[in-house]
């Protein structure tokens, strides 16, 4: 009876202890919880203060959207250069480009330097501006009769865009004609093409120019198209030089296209959920012929995806420069309220290549370095280092372990295939021509398992509307 009453008295005694424990862990949680949130209130009174006091007393009536839009983009450009806040307009541009097509007339432009006015870069294929006869280096100098000079190119743009169905009245200025003369065009839905394919000779050339949602499903019809039109291919060139991205799904499609299996990207965030991983399905649309891929300064993002997924898994050798070092995943979160309160665009997750490299700050290497040699005009304007993601401010810091970050390199490509030494030397390395000499050198790679183991400024700004 004794050793009972012994043993409940005991178990009485523990189980308040455990109950006293966790009353006081608790406790100590509330209180830090509350401290911190304590101290984030502190300092949203001292954001209140100053607002009111800039209201108050600035030289100027300040716009209060401007100051709370400026505000938010502050915060998020204080964490790293590409987390930010993207105000209802900017939010339904990036829709725009990232469905990859809108209501517009189908004409890729530039400003004209010096006069202030648009230029026509090219009419696109089969839509509104190219049925109304636009033509390659037409002057715009006015839309519905107000003119151009005074706008930026993003605004000129904007006008130009609109909903499907409703005309713009354009003024052109062409060489050969002495008058201005009118076009009026009725806005149709444009769908911008990130792939530009063609053969040389018995080989596939694939230009991705951006990773849309749209390119993944382009690239299959254009290497579908080709490959029918070809008796025998003998290679693949794929052309990811001067992209700066864009869609971490499109990436993994693009690189799957040429997979058969193995993991394609690993990315790791901060909590459990943000840590995945996408893995290759059977089927290669290229039947395990070679694949060059071309790289330089502007290949960022999505574009480092596909190459360092390629690379570790030997299904292509990478030529041209070191990429742009950009290793990190943005999420677009919409904000409450629907669209008209925009969204932002922050940093969740770093990627890694399936042999787990992290390219953050030092990009890609390619297999064989090429330089492409800048014209004369464009030698007088380099300033030694080029942008790159190492060189932009508050950049996350990369993995690597003797802690050097990678420089830049030129983004430059010419327009003549004949003058572009890095697109040439795939072409001879597929071909089996003597290769002239590079930093190093390896024969083309085909499948198997992984290893053990915004760029200089361009000629000219191009937006297609």
């Amino acid at each position: 009876m004794t050793r009972k009453s012994d043993f409940a008295f005991w178990t009485f005694v523990m189980l308040a202890c455990l109950a006293g424990a966790t009353t006081v862990l608790n406790v100590s949680r509330t209180y830090s919880a509350t401290s911190t949130n304590s101290e984030i209130y502190k300092q949203l009174d001292l954001f209140g203060d100053v607002l009111e006091r800039v209201r108050a007393d600035y030289v100027d009536k300040p716009d209060d959207a401007m100051l709370i839009d400026s505000a938010i983009n502050g915060m998020l450009a204080a964490l790293d250069p590409h987390s930010a806040y993207l105000n209802p307009k900017n939010y339904r541009d990036m829709q725009v480009q990232t469905r990859g097509e809108f209501g517009g007339l189908g004409i890729e432009v530039t400003m004209e330097q010096g006069s202030g006015v648009v230029k026509v870069v090219s009419p696109i294929d089969d839509t509104p501006a190219a049925k109304a006869g636009l033509q390659t280096n037409d002057l715009i100098t006015h839309l519905d009769g107000e003119q151009i000079v005074g706008l930026t190119l993003e605004q000129a743009v904007d006008k130009m865009r609109g909903p499907v169905n409703t005309p713009i009245t354009l003024t052109i200025v062409r060489k050969g004609r002495d008058e201005p003369f009118d076009v009026k065009i009725v806005r149709d839905v444009i769908r911008i093409n990130a792939i530009k394919a063609r053969a040389e000779g018995d080989i596939i050339y694939v230009k991705v120019s951006t990773f849309n949602e749209q390119t993944h499903a382009n690239l299959v019809k254009a290497v579908d198209g080709l490959k029918k039109s070809i008796k025998t291919v003998k290679g693949y060139v794929i052309d990811l030089r001067g992209n700066p991205g864009g869609l971490l799904d499109q990436a993994i499609a693009v690189s799957d296209d040429f997979l058969d299996k193995g993991a394609i990207v690993l990315t790791k965030g901060r909590g459990l959920e943000e840590t995945q991983r996408a893995n290759a399905r059977p089927g290669d649309i290229a039947d395990g012929k070679p694949i060059i891929v071309l790289i330089n300064g502007g290949s960022a993002s999505a574009s480092e995806i596909v190459a360092g997924a390629l690379q570790d898994h030997k299904r292509a050798t990478i030529i041209g420069t070191r990429s742009f070092g950009k290793g990190s995943v943005q999420t677009i979160i919409p904000l409450g309220g629907g669209a008209q309160n925009g969204a932002i665009r922050l940093t969740t997750a770093r990627y890694y290549t399936p042999s787990g490299r992290s390219i953050q700050a030092k990009g890609i290497e390619p297999d064989v370095a090429v330089e492409q040699e800048l014209p004369p005009e464009l030698q007088s304007k380099a300033n030694g280092r080029m942008p790159s993601e190492a060189s932009l401010r508050g950049h996350l810091k990369g993995e690597m372990k003797d802690g050097k970050e990678g420089s830049g390199s030129s983004n430059y490509v010419p327009k003549e295939p004949e003058k572009d030494a890095q697109l040439q030397y795939g072409l001879k390395m597929l071909r089996g021509e003597p290769l002239p000499p590079t930093q190093r050198a390896e024969a083309p790679k085909t499948d198997g398992a992984p290893a053990p183991s915004p760029q200089s400024t361009p000629p000219q700004q191009v937006r297609p509307q």
